[in-house]
């Protein structure tokens, strides 16, 4: 059996504490293997040192003094066979520019080394597909990739529901209902297990709701109707959310409205 060779990683963070902990996060990790091939402590070093070399990931802390982390993201975009990004920052406000920059993760500090090895993990995931691909050739080569995806099994049908696609999810009952812009899909699980695994990208407005921040559109109060909340329909004034591209209004709990203003605030 072939052993995959060692992931090459490329960490850029303009603080060399923080390159000296992710060295030794990357270096400890058993599986999958990886290595540091350079450090950079600013986005111009990174530019520089990727003219000649080749990498498959590159660590990036957000905010760095000249071309920082979402800069560096964006020039990176459209390369052939570019490396994966991963951000590492303080910074959690960053999230939604970073996904659309096309990061494969985002991860808060201080890492812990089990979130690292889940980004290096889908880093070594995303080579062997990118390998099997080439292998079949172009006739054969599946879609494009279109990053992070919900697996939902709906009437015997196995479904990938690209991530960047979901405008929330919803407790229903015994089950959820993930919304797009164009379906409902029914599937199993839990708010808490999604909100654990999908991190800042998604907000708990309530805790039968959980929202996508790039789709949350405006916060008002709002008198509640059928399914919105615990109130009844006419009842007392509460928080809501109305979300993008359906205009649909979700409620949202006293504790979480601050959370919701900061993630409008955001989007300015």
């Amino acid at each position: 059996m072939l052993t995959q060779p060692p992931l090459k990683v490329l960490i850029v963070d303009d603080e060399p504490l923080a390159r000296l902990r992710l060295r030794g996060l990357v270096e400890a990790n058993d599986e999958p293997r990886a290595e540091v091939a350079a450090e950079a402590a600013s986005g111009e070093q990174a530019l520089n040192w990727l003219k000649d070399h080749a990498c498959d990931l590159i660590l990036l802390d957000v905010q760095m003094p000249g071309l920082d982390g979402l800069g560096l993201a964006q020039a990176m975009l459209g390369r052939p066979l570019a490396p994966a990004i991963v951000f590492v920052t303080a910074h959690a406000q960053h999230a939604l520019q970073a996904f659309e920059l096309e990061a494969l993760d985002y991860l808060t500090k201080p890492v812990r080394r089990e979130r690292l090895q889940a980004s290096l993990v889908r880093v070594a995931q995303r080579l062997v597909e990118r390998a099997a691909a080439k292998s079949r050739g172009p006739q054969e080569a599946p879609p494009a990739d279109d990053g992070p995806v919900i697996n939902i099994t709906e009437r015997g049908r196995l479904l990938r529901v690209p991530l960047a696609e979901v405008l929330y999810f919803k407790a229903e009952l015994k089950y959820l209902t993930l919304r797009t812009a164009t379906h409902s899909h029914v599937m199993d699980g839990s708010l808490t297990d999604l909100e654990q695994r999908l991190g800042d990208r998604f907000l708990r407005v309530h805790r039968n709701a959980l929202v996508a921040k790039a789709a949350v559109r405006e916060l008002e109060r709002h008198v509640p109707t059928v399914g919105e909340g615990d109130g009844e329909p006419g009842g007392e004034l509460g928080w809501a959310v109305r979300v993008a591209h359906v205009n649909e209004w979700l409620a949202v709990s006293r504790r979480q409205v601050a959370a919701v203003r900061e993630a409008l605030a955001g989007q300015r």
